[in-house]
């Protein structure tokens, strides 16, 4: 009875320790992007971009709950911008700030998840001017996962499973921004 108390124990060791040293030497941090080009100049584009609450509009998240309730501090497409969210479970609980904003380049914000479960990520939006009336959107997410929860990584398709939803928010702003009518240009 020794022998096999002695030989469960190790089998024990055995399946707790692997998994433990495993994520020793995985990564912990991960980034998601996705691209879309959209036939209108960079500065409209970044225009509409900039304001989080345009988010609403294209995100694949903002469509999952009717019924979420919003607020927003400060003033929108500036950095310090906050827009916070309480939703059902597809959506949870966090908010969004506004961090930083190379006008007409790039807008940088922070995301923190409060429910369902706590966690932080650095989001990003750039536009480039790819052609005259031309532009490539870059959307971007970067976060991390603390040992030994980084093991998720190994067993989680982060990159396709929020890529999807970048890429379908990319797709409905492409939608957009090529629907709005072309401004009129002043004759000389």
């Amino acid at each position: 009875m020794k022998k096999v108390l002695i030989i469960f124990a190790v089998f024990l060791v055995l399946i707790v320790s692997v998994p433990l040293i495993v994520a020793l030497f995985m990564p912990t941090d991960f980034t998601v992007e996705r691209t879309v080009e959209i036939d209108r100049p960079k500065d409209e584009v970044f225009e509409f971009v900039k304001y989080l609450r345009n988010q609403d509009q294209f995100s694949r998240w903002g469509s999952l709950d009717p019924n979420m309730r919003q607020e927003y501090r400060g003033t929108d497409g500036t950095v310090g911008f906050v827009a916070a969210w309480e939703g059902n479970e597809d959506v949870g609980k966090g908010e969004q700030e506004i961090t930083a904003i190379e006008e007409g380049r790039r807008i940088e914000t922070r995301i923190q998840f409060i429910e369902p479960f706590e966690s932080r990520a650095d989001a990003y939006m750039i536009t480039e001017e790819i052609g005259e009336r031309q532009t490539r959107v870059i959307w971007g997410f970067e976060s991390s996962f603390p040992r030994p929860m980084n093991l998720l990584l190994a067993v989680m398709n982060i990159d396709e499973a929020i890529g999807d939803d970048f890429e379908e928010g990319l797709t409905n702003l492409k939608t957009i921004m090529e629907a709005e009518p072309e401004p009129e240009e002043q004759e000389s």
